[in-house]
């Protein structure tokens, strides 16, 4: 081949390559945990399998300082998008944090309520006066906590709550320093793997508990509306794999999350954890959309306990428009 036409070919190609880098949108997604919580499992695999990628966009991940932090990040403009529950913007919006959730990861909550089984524990009403751990008291899992106990004409006195931080969480009860917590489902895989014999019971049979959400600030959301809309579904995309084959996004996960190399049948066993109490569907609600109803009953819930100090619409706390 002529060399001069050669060189033209690989210009063009070099040129249409860096068109296409060009293309892609750069997004910044802010985590509210350390990233390799297998929480985030359905944001690795999305990453790892090029699924971002396919939608135009050049992803990368960071980790906050919990859900305010994600929240302030978000609203300011220093992050695009971030992690946070179903209910974030129904507390932070009268703060001025003007962000919504814009998919929720699960038709459940994610709040899960355990108890030792060696406690003679029956059910939510023998835990007055037990010690009773929460990762904090800012997170959505103590509020979460205080709503599942209201149910058996409980308060936050008649408990002792400890905020233990999720690695404090975990050594106490293995340990047996505590008798329940309200957390997670990694969390509750890592006490019974250590050998602890729980009972499990989801929030969300007391309480509108919610999953994890993708948050962003409503300017986001009316300047790159695409991008928001590409990100989601390439997420929720994720989800839906893992539903239907949790054994082998456990097999994928861990090759995108190499610290969990050694323990598929743990992460395994967490992913089909979130299938049946987070990820699966309420009624004919698809997965990535929110209920007003149900956000409703938190909000109404938090008002009268004096949780949050302001209401705000509830339809400015979230939008289905980037749920299929």
């Amino acid at each position: 081949m002529n060399k001069r036409i050669l060189g033209l070919i690989v210009a063009a190609g070099v040129s249409v390559a860096g068109f296409t880098a060009q293309a892609q949108t750069a997004v910044t997604y802010l985590f509210p945990a350390p990233d390799f919580l297998p929480a985030f499992a359905p944001f690795q695999l999305a990453m790892g399998k090029g699924y971002y990628a396919e939608a135009g966009l050049d992803v990368t991940f960071r980790v906050g300082n919990g859900g305010a932090d994600v929240a302030t990040q978000v609203a300011v403009g220093n992050a695009d998008l971030g992690g946070g529950m179903g209910d974030t913007a129904l507390i932070v919006r009268a703060n001025g944090l003007d962000v919504r959730g814009v998919a929720l990861l699960g038709g459940q909550g994610i709040t899960q309520i355990a108890w030792r089984n060696d406690r003679e524990i029956e059910g939510v009403a023998d835990l007055r006066g037990r010690s009773i751990g929460v990762i904090g008291f800012q997170d959505t899992a103590y509020y979460n906590l205080l709503a599942v106990l209201s149910s058996e004409d409980m308060g936050r006195n008649d408990v002792d709550i400890q905020a233990l931080g999720a690695g404090g969480l975990i050594q106490n009860m293995i340990g047996g320093s505590i008798d329940a917590m309200a957390g997670v489902p990694e969390w509750i895989a890592a006490i019974e793997g250590a050998g602890v014999e729980l009972t499990v019971t989801p929030a969300r049979n007391f309480f509108a508990s919610q999953a994890q959400a993708i948050i962003a600030s409503d300017a986001v959301i009316a300047e790159n509306p695409e991008m928001v809309r590409g990100f989601v579904q390439a997420t929720l995309r994720a989800i839906h794999e893992i539903i239907e084959d949790p054994a082998t996004a456990a097999q994928e996960y861990v090759g995108f999350v190499p610290r969990h190399a050694e323990d598929v049948a743990g992460i395994e066993q967490i992913m089909r954890m979130y299938v049946e109490n987070v990820y699966a569907q309420d009624g004919d609600r698809p997965i990535g959309a929110f209920s007003a109803e149900q956000l409703q009953i938190a909000e109404d819930f938090y008002v009268e306990n004096d949780l949050v100090t302001e209401r705000v619409a509830v339809e400015d706390a979230f939008t289905n428009q980037f749920i299929d």
